[in-house]
């Protein structure tokens, strides 16, 4: 991408002093294939569109685990034990070398195909990387939450922060020249925090941070993938489950082919075959994924802080003990139940009252404006057809951040992360 855009919104801000605008990359010249948002929120980047990354064979990393909450091994059932300390993946470069901690997005462990993707990314240029689990996930809820109730940013920061810090005590022979971060999805939200945090705490003095497409507001992004749940699919009734109508579509998509492969380039492939999935099914995959993270959040945090709304808070649990009852409990609470029910009673209790209002703007990028516009190291990196973005939220983005705003046509919610455009401008970023 040609750097004389920039510097002309940047003469521009000196002549008259206004805010640079943001980079909006042309649709004509980019050079995504995918066109719809839902597509290419799960199908992401096909295989020949990406960066050449090193193997997983080459990298020299390992998982590590560190304890910082002793008190979880009393509190949870001993089938909980493998999650009482806290788990994350270190890929190490020979000699001093800048570090990069990657945060994950919602549910997410450390280890899941997007953090291992970035992972290979900043590897492969030269980086010491750090992948760390979502706060909202069963594993860093049961080792490293304080409150193991996900949902108030400064909270999930503040525990992302002390983790990070233990990081570095357990490795202290690891060269480090420079600190950055990442984060994607609710990842980039929480590294907005963990930044400004560290600007008092001063442990890393992050030289750069990149948000990857980032919720603006938090309300505003899981109410757009709740909904996705509820979506009316053609097809569905009484007898036939939206799995066994997908489940169906597979099968004559692969009767069709021949043969069985499964791999990364099968949605792409499968959404142009005669079995494609409408808007409304894969809308409804997605939904039902997020249904998932947040059927997750509402059971770990009901039993580590003994609630009793999901698990019975005696009820004894033991490596034999099926916990299928309390998930399937647990999926009928959406995120406002576990909103209303889990949240904000945590939230009023600990700050003495407060309307919800309050609280999504104490958990959302809007909490940040000031600090975001006048830090010149944090970016952003988002989709004009982000599916979590309500009215407004580019709006928002572009006052915040100017020319540190990069926002691409395509690529839904985080689906182009792994596209050779995108990943270039990345590196280009943290290289300066």
């Amino acid at each position: 991408m040609s750097h004389v855009p920039r510097l002309l919104a940047l003469i521009g801000f000196l002549v008259v002093g206004v805010p640079a605008s943001a980079a909006d990359i042309d649709a004509s010249t980019y050079g995504y294939p995918i066109s719809n948002p839902f597509e290419a929120t799960l199908a992401t980047t096909p295989v020949e569109l990406r960066p050449v990354v090193p193997d997983n064979a080459d990298i020299n990393q390992n998982d590590y685990q560190v304890k910082l909450r002793p008190e979880r091994e009393f509190e949870l059932p001993d089938n909980f034990w493998p999650v009482t300390k806290m788990r994350y993946r270190l890929a190490k470069q020979s000699g001093e070398a800048p570090l990069i901690f990657i945060i994950a997005g919602t549910g997410a462990n450390y280890a899941s195909s997007t953090p291992e993707q970035l992972k290979q990314l900043f590897y492969g240029a030269g980086y010491h990387v750090v992948q760390l689990s979502s706060p909202t996930s069963y594993d860093f809820m049961s080792s490293a939450s304080r409150f193991a109730t996900p949902g108030i940013t400064r909270d999930d920061a503040d525990d992302l922060y002390r983790a990070m810090q233990a990081v570095r005590a357990q490795h202290p022979r690891l060269k480090v020249s420079e600190f950055h971060l990442t984060g994607y999805s609710l990842g980039a939200l929480q590294a907005a925090f963990v930044s400004e945090l560290d600007e008092t705490r001063r442990s890393f003095n992050f030289k750069r941070v990149l948000l990857l497409n980032p919720p603006v507001n938090l309300y505003t992004s899981v109410t757009n993938l709740d909904r996705m749940v509820q979506t009316q699919v053609e097809g569905i009734n009484n007898t036939t489950t939206f799995y066994e109508l997908v489940l169906g579509k597979l099968t004559r998509y692969f009767q069709n082919k021949g043969f069985v492969d499964i791999n990364d380039a099968l949605l792409y492939d499968f959404q142009n075959s005669a079995q494609q999935l409408s808007d409304e099914q894969l809308a409804m995959m997605i939904g039902a994924a997020f249904r998932f993270s947040s059927a997750d959040i509402a059971f770990t945090s009901d039993l580590i802080n003994r609630r009793g709304l999901i698990t019975p808070v005696n009820y004894p649990i033991s490596e034999s003990t099926s916990l299928r009852p309390f998930f399937k409990r647990a999926l009928q609470c959406d995120f406002d139940c576990y909103l209303t029910e889990q949240l904000i009673p945590m939230w009023r209790a600990r700050t003495d009252g407060g309307s919800i209002a309050q609280l999504i703007d104490q958990v959302s990028l809007y909490a940040l404006s000031d600090y975001l516009k006048n830090t010149s190291k944090i970016a952003v990196m988002h989709n004009a057809d982000d599916v979590i973005l309500g009215s407004g939220d580019l709006g928002f983005l572009r006052r915040t951040f100017g020319e540190r705003l990069t926002v691409y046509p395509l690529g839904g919610h985080c689906g182009n992360l792994n596209y050779r455009v995108n990943t270039d401008a990345m590196l280009e970023f943290f290289r300066g």
